[in-house]
């Protein structure tokens, strides 16, 4: 049953945005802790290239899931749902408000709304498709997926290797559409949720995150691909930031390519995040300029349910 009285706050949006400023304000005006809903801050070893709150942030505010593993282990939205609420529960014990911040959508869909139950897959199924990826690249699964299963494909991160492979894995071993497994109704929450999307005009957007990857390569971003070579090939460092450095470490293009590539990427996966975020939840939208405007919002909103 629903405890209108505890309240979580999502603040969700695409990268570059200011999703960890906002949710750092905001837990300084409700007094808790932040749950970072990203799937690169989590590891230990990504740091500037997971554009990480600086240390005198973590250290002001308590953060949960930011150096929370090694990049050598493996962790799933499934794992981030069920620690997560607990970690909520513990924060409820004590104060009215906790808040998610991210834009690991996938994440945040899990914590608020419960994952699908999805049939487990022979790891020979698996082998097929992650050969079909490593032979053909990303395309070929796309393709497959949109074959096999449109509405899902219609739905689904389409850059995310692991998310097709997945899905394509379940439609070979149970000869059913993967939409056919995916929850209609959300799992109920012990708790109120309101979801907050920071959006603004894309070009700003797009100036923000250009400048944010040249502050990157001054900080060093180049030193710390480097000393993360030897696990070049885990999933963590096939994402953008990282990736892009191995062709030039190969002597195959320059920085300013590498740059270039950083930059680019980006800004797609900036665009992809705000689709998705646009499509799930119920979201509100402000500026990542109205923090004051975001908390006078959620003060009104308590006052009109409790």
């Amino acid at each position: 049953m629903e405890d209108d009285s505890k309240e979580l706050i999502v603040i969700g949006g695409p990268t570059g945005i200011g999703k960890s400023r906002v949710a750092l304000k905001l837990a300084e005006l409700l007094d808790t802790e932040i749950l970072s809903a990203d799937s690169r801050q989590i590891y230990r070893e990504l740091n500037i290239g997971a554009a990480k709150p600086p240390p005198e942030d973590l250290a002001h505010i308590k953060h949960h899931f930011i150096d929370h593993l090694s990049i050598t282990s493996t962790f799933t939205a499934s794992d981030f749902e069920r620690q997560g609420l607990q970690i909520l529960a513990a924060i409820f014990k004590k104060r009215d408000f906790a808040i998610v911040c991210g834009g690991t959508g996938f994440y945040i869909h899990a914590l608020c709304h419960g994952l699908d139950e999805i049939p487990d897959v022979d790891p020979a199924v698996r082998l097929k498709f992650d050969t079909l990826y490593n032979k053909y690249g990303l395309e070929k699964l796309q393709e497959e997926l949109l074959d096999m299963d449109p509405s899902y494909f219609d739905h689904v991160d389409k850059s995310n290797s692991r998310r097709l492979i997945r899905a394509l894995s379940v439609i070979e071993q149970t000869g059913q559409a993967y939409s056919s497994f995916l929850r209609q109704e959300p799992t109920p929450r012990p708790f109120h949720i309101t979801m907050i999307r920071l959006d603004e005009p894309r070009r700003i957007l797009y100036e923000k995150i250009n400048k944010r990857v040249l502050m990157m390569i001054d900080q060093g971003l180049e030193d710390e691909v480097r000393s993360l070579l030897a696990w070049k090939e885990l999933p963590a460092l096939q994402t953008v930031g990282y990736q892009e450095w191995f062709p030039y470490f190969e002597g195959q293009i320059s920085i300013d390519e590498v740059i270039r590539l950083i930059q680019r990427n980006t800004r797609h996966y900036a665009k992809r995040q705000s689709t998705w975020f646009r499509k799930h939840g119920e979201w509100t939208s402000f500026s990542p300029l109205g923090v004051n405007k975001i908390y006078h919002f959620i003060q009104e909103s308590r006052k009109s349910r409790l």
